[in-house]
């Protein structure tokens, strides 16, 4: 196995461990009555368990041995609104650094098909962090006592949620 095949193996963990830390930032919304950030997120949950179950199956095609690690568990408390948010933004930077470390190694092993397959991922994340970006902008404008006005503006216009990207790679099991 390469260095590469073990850096993917080790992204899945990360990618799971999203999912984990975007549930809990659902969990959390939902416990504050905000329906729509809640719903924002647990979708954001199942697109980074989709990206993990994208990598599994890049390892299975490549006939590389598949390790799925365990998570850490997420954070779970949060001073405001806009807290889970902030959050979620310095993840998905942070993703977007772990994929680009991942196209430099395939790229600097010789393997060109690894380094394609990164490519979609980097699309994603520039998507991702962008998105994350202009809610937490949203969410910090909105004072505390209006925050009503971010659910109504989930409600007619979800960030980040452009549906599914038929370029996308295959996820085992089906993405969800």
């Amino acid at each position: 196995m390469s260095a590469f095949h073990d850096a993917v193996n080790e992204q899945i963990g990360h990618e799971f461990g999203a999912s984990q830390q975007y549930v809990a930032v659902a969990v959390y919304y939902d416990s504050e009555t905000l329906p729509q950030l809640a719903a924002h997120f647990y979708r954001q949950a199942v697109e980074e368990r989709n990206h993990a179950m994208m990598l599994v199956q890049f390892l299975l095609d490549a006939d590389v041995p598949v390790v799925i690690p365990g998570v850490e568990p997420p954070q779970t408390a949060f001073k405001d609104a806009a807290e889970p948010i902030a959050l979620a933004l310095a993840q998905e930077k942070r993703v977007t650094d772990q994929i680009s470390a991942l196209a430099r190694l395939a790229r600097e092993e010789g393997d060109f098909v690894g380094e394609e397959f990164t490519h979609w991922f980097l699309k994603e994340q520039r998507e991702e962090v962008a998105s994350m970006s202009d809610l937490l902008r949203l969410v910090e404008r909105a004072s505390e006592s209006s925050i009503l006005l971010v659910e109504d503006s989930l409600a007619r216009a979800p960030v980040g949620d452009q549906g599914v990207d038929p370029s996308a790679p295959p996820a085992a099991g089906g993405a969800l």
